[in-house]
């Protein structure tokens, strides 16, 4: 049987550039316990404050992970990119201590490959991710943009304007734009689950899923 992890489990984030600072600073926010770890004295001393626990070490020796108690650890983030010879390693330590999950920044499509064969669970791609999220922001309308592995996105946007002052079901967005709104925000209120009666001003924001084809079309209507 698999073992069940913790959702409030302790998680160990190796390498403090702004990606695995952000990373382990989110996750104290968030009352995690952090185990943040850097070879630069520096960096360590610059977050020994803002998480619960900051060592320097060489994460590619797993001798030094050992030392640190790396091995009780049931998550785990390498949040080394800027050598891939560094973050395969590390990788291939932190799959040697049998850390259950474990998560890993990659640079590129090949970088990727290699730690997922090594036994990376989950690979990140930051700096391509941040780009294909920027890309699709630009068109204007849209002010958030999360798409997930099956082409299927979720979107934070201004509505069209064909659709204000009808109900979502006398505008047809799903059977006519292949969308769903799913959320209304109006201003000074939280957002509210959308249902067929929901009128949509232009006052307002909507979050809307589809696929990503999909929901780039209805952006660009007037």
């Amino acid at each position: 049987m698999v073992e069940r992890i913790r959702h409030d489990a302790p998680v160990l984030v190796i390498g403090l550039g702004r990606f695995g600072a952000a990373t382990a600073g989110q996750l104290d926010r968030l009352g995690r316990e952090v185990l943040a770890v850097d070879d630069d004295e520096a960096l360590v001393q610059k977050w020994a404050e803002r998480v619960t626990h900051a060592v320097v070490a060489d994460a590619r020796s797993i001798e030094a992970l050992q030392q640190i108690g790396a091995q009780d650890f049931s998550i785990a983030v390498c949040a080394v990119g800027s050598s891939i010879e560094a973050s395969v390693l590390i990788t291939a330590n932190l799959v040697d201590l049998k850390i259950p999950q474990i998560w890993a920044k990659a640079i590129s499509q090949s970088h990727g490959k290699i730690l997922e064969r090594i036994g990376a669970n989950h690979v990140i791609y930051p700096e391509r991710e941040a780009g294909e999220r920027t890309a699709h922001l630009v068109s204007g309308r849209m002010l958030d943009f999360i798409e997930f592995d099956d082409d299927f996105a979720l979107v934070k946007m201004y509505p069209p304007k064909l659709i204000r002052g009808r109900t979502l079901s006398e505008s047809g967005v799903r059977s006519r734009h292949n969308v769903t709104v799913v959320g209304v925000k109006s201003p000074g209120n939280p957002f509210t689950y959308a249902t067929e009666k929901t009128v949509v001003t232009n006052r307002d924001l909507i979050i809307v899923t589809g696929t990503e084809r999909d929901i780039e079309k209805f952006a660009t209507l007037e």
